[in-house]
């Protein structure tokens, strides 16, 4: 029930308004006595906190008699009204905001230490794509993004993939990384990037502790050094995709003499 009323909180209803309404879910109608008691808001309280529910249209008055009781608005009335009511505000906005904003770009670099806003983050850069979507991502992560790639595929962006471990399902260019467990190793946690048209790059990890370091940027550098990096990745695959057998041979298990970068063997 507490998280319910803290959710609720974040739609604009005080603490006592939302244990008001809560109670009037439950049983109604109800007087305001009623109220108070099945829902612990003060009697001094009680009828200012309905009062304020019935101004803002989430409980009505009846009059049965000399008594005045109220009942609730059904909760998938109150969660529409709310939703198109943010809808309006956040539309109003985008256009007030995006006329006060200069003209020149911004290209900081945002940090992210939140897994579920990093997430978001990637499936809005997926919607927003027009043509191409480059990523390096984990099974993990893949599983809460695919949907948006068969999206984007459907709008005809070009999407390419370096997939650590297996696919189970195929949604794009999917190059399938070979050594995802030494990787892991090497870096401590699940790492993820995404460019999106060459324009905006998203970085991050994922590490064991479920501590996450990540970045967004729209910075021109960051974006060149990101969308290389995927790229000579998904060149790599394609050589190991041919050629497996033979650079085992030569470069041992794990590709190990490959990935030693301060030492050649085979230099001349």
């Amino acid at each position: 029930m507490e998280i319910i009323i803290s959710k609720l909180a974040e739609l604009g209803l005080s603490g006592y308004e939302a244990k008001a309404y809560l109670s009037l879910l439950r049983e109604n109608p109800a007087t305001a006595y009623e109220v108070g008691k099945s829902s612990g808001v003060p009697t001094s309280k009680v009828y200012e906190v309905l009062k304020r529910l019935v101004e803002k249209g989430i409980i009505s008055i009846i009059d049965e008699g000399r008594t005045r009781q109220y009942v609730p608005i059904e909760p998938e009335e109150f969660l529409n009204k709310h939703r198109n009511m943010i809808k309006t505000v956040i539309d109003s906005l985008e256009n007030e905001l995006s006329n006060i904003k200069g003209k020149k770009e911004l290209l900081y670099i945002w940090n992210i230490t939140e897994y579920d806003y990093l997430v978001d983050k990637v499936r809005r850069m997926i919607e927003s794509a027009k043509k191409t979507i480059l990523i390096s991502i984990w099974k993990e992560e893949f599983a809460l993004i695919e949907d948006r790639i068969r999206d984007a595929l459907k709008r005809k962006v070009k999407v390419a993939v370096v997939h650590f471990g297996p696919p189970e399902l195929k949604a794009g260019q999917i190059y399938h990384h070979p050594i995802e467990d030494t990787i892991y190793q090497e870096k401590g946690g699940r790492g993820i990037v995404i460019v999106v048209d060459s324009k905006e790059v998203l970085m991050g990890t994922v590490f064991r502790n479920n501590k996450i370091e990540g970045a967004w940027s729209r910075n021109r550098g960051s974006v060149t050094l990101a969308e290389d990096y995927i790229k000579h990745d998904i060149y790599i695959m394609k050589i190991v995709r041919r050629f497996d057998k033979t650079l085992k041979k030569r470069f041992g298990d794990r590709y190990a003499k490959l990935r030693d970068i301060f030492k050649d063997e085979e230099a001349i």
